[in-house]
């Protein structure tokens, strides 16, 4: 896509951003990008955060040798009685020899979207050659996000809810029939087929704390600052342990950090990318982000806005 000087910059709805980032063309730029990022070719300093009001402003770049992306948010927790949405924002792409700026998305939709890609990049990476059982906690806009991806890459597959109260849960199902998935609630007793669990809640305390099981991927997204956690030491301790980010995952993996493991023994999803995982052992993946992955969103949308426009 050509930009110059005098060419107004294209801002992209939420709708137009989510079609410029399908699932499993976004898969494959954050692998990619994962591996640019390990290999030191990208920068992406911790996020700088400035409080107002009772709201902080969020501002997390990331620079490349092809493009810079920058996304700048706004948290506002007041807002939810205002029947507004607590999280606004936007992802600004640059050139990066010329730093004219390219385009801006949606900020929230580029989060939502390469986060649940991020897990499904986990799944792929780390999981069992089949997916066919999923367990999802949570309801949330994650929660909805991720059952999306999990429609768009593994149709078919069975996927239990699990939330506070099973009527939240199966409400959660209703809302979602028309996915290409079998989504049952489940209440207390969890199934036995599960061939992975994702976390996406904002829980203080664990929520999955089962013995480790070698062919069950447990993944964790929700638990981003040091005082949440969602899995619990039981699972932790038998398991091999990733993380997308091993820079952020010390400051910021809660259920991590009040397991106490020994960050040392912390791999990155990248290093399972070109050499294979040992999938006879027990695996924790643990996701916590980083403005890189809002840089591959970018790649990804501007690699698509070149072959086809988005009007």
């Amino acid at each position: 896509m050509a930009a110059s000087l005098t060419a107004p910059l294209q801002v992209y709805s939420a709708a137009q951003t989510a079609a410029l980032l399908p699932f499993p063309a976004l898969i494959d730029a954050l692998a990619q990008t994962m591996r640019d990022y390990e290999a030191g070719a990208i920068h992406s300093p911790e996020r700088m955060v400035v409080p107002f009001d009772s709201a902080v402003l969020l501002s997390m770049p990331a620079v490349a040798a092809d493009l810079v992306a920058h996304k700048l948010i706004t948290v506002q927790p007041a807002n939810s009685a205002r029947a507004l949405p607590a999280i606004h924002g936007l992802v600004t792409a640059f050139d990066s020899v010329t730093g004219i700026p390219l385009f801006v998305l949606d900020g929230p939709e580029v989060t939502g979207r390469r986060t649940a890609a991020v897990s499904m990049l986990g799944l792929r990476t780390l999981g069992p050659s089949q997916v066919r059982d999923v367990l999802l906690y949570g309801t949330g806009t994650q929660a909805r996000y991720h059952l999306q991806a999990l429609a768009d890459c593994y149709p078919g597959c069975t996927v239990h809810i699990k939330a506070r109260e099973l009527a939240e849960a199966q409400a959660f199902c209703a809302e979602h029939a028309q996915l290409p998935l079998q989504l049952l609630a489940v209440d207390q007793t969890l199934p036995d087929t599960m061939d992975a669990v994702i976390t996406v809640t904002t829980s203080l305390q664990a929520i999955y704390d089962l013995p480790a099981l070698a062919g069950r991927l447990v993944i964790g997204v929700g638990a981003f600052r040091p005082e949440m956690a969602e899995i619990g030491p039981n699972t932790l301790a038998g398991s091999v342990l990733y993380a997308d980010d091993i820079v952020g995952a010390p400051h910021e993996a809660g259920d991590l950090i009040q397991a106490g493991v020994d960050w040392a023994q912390v791999r990155s999803l990248a290093s399972a990318l070109d050499q294979a995982a040992d999938h006879t052992r027990p695996i924790v993946f643990k996701s916590v982000g980083t403005a890189a992955w809002d840089l591959a969103a970018c790649r990804l949308a501007r690699q698509l806005l070149q072959n086809s426009p988005v009007t």
